[in-house]
């Protein structure tokens, strides 16, 4: 009897070994995304991509003092802390939220990042079980499906990769500039490194082509129409139609920068003397001035645009879209001395 309840010991005990490495298996498995997924907006991420709304919930980088990556609801309401990372171009995909650390960490919280550390990271949406997926500078990067598509830096040298997001394939696409930002379809657009055309990636295949021997910058092509910054006519905002093969200047002010969703375009008036934060519909008719002055990373979710003042990288400002005012979003501030 001794024997044989040693026996069944021993059994039970290689079972729960087996059980507790195969729940280790699976608890730190990747779940991959659903198909059509895409990190983040081209307006957005042109912009550093300061804000991501996915699945009702906005993520935003709070880039008041002590700040980090919070999360709230499109209304702004139950603003939470999510961490304490400095950030930017915030991607958001299945069960998981991406992001470039800046390098910088909170000082009245108790992460364990050292202060320093560069990382392209993933989380859960719930800020947990943190990982960096790459040392190397991000200038930019998008999510489509199950890969990250990455432009990194390391001096002189340019390289611009995909990279699944578990991390088990790494393929390196070109060693010129590649703005991954603006996706539809599986299909990256993008303007061209020497040549400023309007390129298209698939990335089913990673084969690339010209799409429109255009002088592009900047691409965000909604529906039928490219909105982008055409470098030949001093950056002034046009849409070219896909279907049409037509072109049509929206704004004869120079543009620093822009976003487009939702019915409006926002963008900043370049002008040494009147320069403007200034709002138009889709199709160039009624333009406003929203605010005077330069202002710059100019973020949009499905009810708000927000955007800071060049020069000042703390002080946030948001406007219901469509609207013909701003103020301080301040309760990003007020969120700061949440523990």
């Amino acid at each position: 009897m001794k024997k044989s309840m040693k026996i069944t010991l021993g059994v039970l005990a290689v079972i729960l070994v087996i059980a507790f490495l195969v729940w280790s298996m699976l608890s730190a498995r990747v779940t991959m995304n659903p198909a059509g997924t895409v990190g983040n907006t081209a307006g957005n991420l042109y912009n550093e991509g300061m804000f991501c709304e996915y699945d009702g919930t906005v993520y935003f980088v709070n880039a008041y003092p002590d700040g980090g990556i919070f999360t709230m609801s499109p209304d702004e309401s139950n603003i939470t802390r999510l961490n304490s990372m400095q950030a930017r171009n915030i991607l958001a995909g299945g069960q998981y939220l991406y992001y470039f650390h800046t390098g910088t960490l909170a000082s009245n919280t108790g992460f364990s990042q050292l202060p320093g550390t560069k990382s392209f990271n993933r989380c859960k949406l719930n800020g947990s079980e943190d990982t960096a997926l790459s040392r190397e500078l991000i200038s930019t990067g998008q999510l489509v499906d199950n890969y990250l598509y990455l432009m990194t830096a390391s001096g002189t040298k340019n390289t611009f990769l995909k990279l699944k997001i578990d991390s088990s394939e790494k393929v390196e696409l070109a060693d010129y500039v590649i703005n991954p930002a603006c996706v539809v379809n599986g299909m990256i657009y993008y303007s061209g490194n020497k040549d400023h055309y309007l390129h298209q990636l698939n990335t089913a295949t990673d084969a690339d082509r010209i799409l429109w021997e255009g002088a592009v910058w900047n691409p965000v092509v909604i529906g039928d129409y490219v909105y982008y910054m055409n470098i030949s006519d001093n950056y002034k905002l046009y849409r070219y139609s896909l279907s049409q093969n037509t072109d049509q200047k929206l704004t004869d002010d120079r543009v620093d920068c822009f976003n487009v969703g939702s019915g409006y375009i926002y963008y900043q008036k370049n002008d040494a003397v009147t320069p403007q934060l200034k709002v138009m519909s889709m199709d160039g008719s009624s333009s406003w001035v929203l605010a005077e002055g330069n202002y710059t990373h100019i973020n949009m979710t499905s009810q708000y645009t927000y955007f800071q003042a060049f020069g000042d990288d703390h002080t946030m400002y948001h406007s219901r879209l469509g609207s013909n005012s701003y103020e301080i979003f301040t309760a990003a501030k007020e969120a700061i001395s949440q523990k």
